[in-house]
């Protein structure tokens, strides 16, 4: 069970040893932390008059939960005093980090062969976005994953990428085949001007007139 909080104004290195987040890590692993000291040991520092972890329990409470701190946009973490510039990069970093250990081990090795293994495989990439992501995935001739590329990011309800940047990662990877999908930060799974998920053949381009949502 993680131990209660301990409150101080002070920085934390001149706290005791046992009050310290990343001490106490080393020493009783991970699990003995609360959620506000695993984001102070991410922040490493806090602001005038508030440490590490003070600043990390006013992010928990603007965004309600640790989930609500890893679907916040990088802008609403930037808007936060005190989180800026690397320490906004990091903890970002470490949400992308997490995110991406969900994914499967060998991502080469991925066969997506029907709709149901790519919606299935983009559901796990896209989930806890809180922008619309738009992401092409290159497939060889036997529906194996060559590449897992990003092409548009947008608000929450349009990332329109152009059928060029499309067809240049296809040339780019020598794919023999792509579908390309995008999430529903909205929760409104419907279409907004474009079919959400593609499949084609060099050469060939053809809508399958399938949606993929988050």
């Amino acid at each position: 069970m993680p131990r209660t909080e301990v409150s101080k104004s002070k920085g934390i290195p001149t706290w005791s040893e046992s009050d310290r987040p990343r001490e106490r890590l080393l020493q009783s692993g991970p699990q003995s932390l609360t959620d506000a000291e695993i984001l102070a040991i991410l922040i490493r520092i806090g602001v005038r008059g508030s440490s590490a972890v003070e600043l990390a329990r006013k992010i928990l409470k603007k965004f309600g939960s640790l989930r609500g701190v890893a679907e916040a946009p990088l802008a609403a973490l930037l808007d936060i005093k005190g989180l800026k510039g690397a320490k906004a990069a990091q903890l970002s970093a470490a949400i992308e980090l997490s995110r991406r250990v969900s994914l499967p081990v060998a991502r080469s090795g991925i066969s997506l062969k029907n709709t149901r293994a790519a919606i299935n495989y983009l559901r796990i990439r896209l989930h806890g976005l809180s922008e619309e992501h738009f992401r092409a995935l290159l497939l060889n001739r036997r529906g194996v994953l060559l590449e897992d590329s990003l092409l548009a990011v947008g608000s929450v309800d349009q990332a329109k990428p152009a059928i060029r940047s499309i067809l240049a990662k296809v040339l780019q990877a020598n794919a023999s085949a792509i579908i390309v999908g995008h999430n529903h930060p909205s929760g409104v799974a419907e279409a907004s001007g474009s079919p959400r998920i593609y499949g084609s053949r060099v050469g060939l381009y053809y809508s399958l007139r399938h949606h993929v949502t988050d």
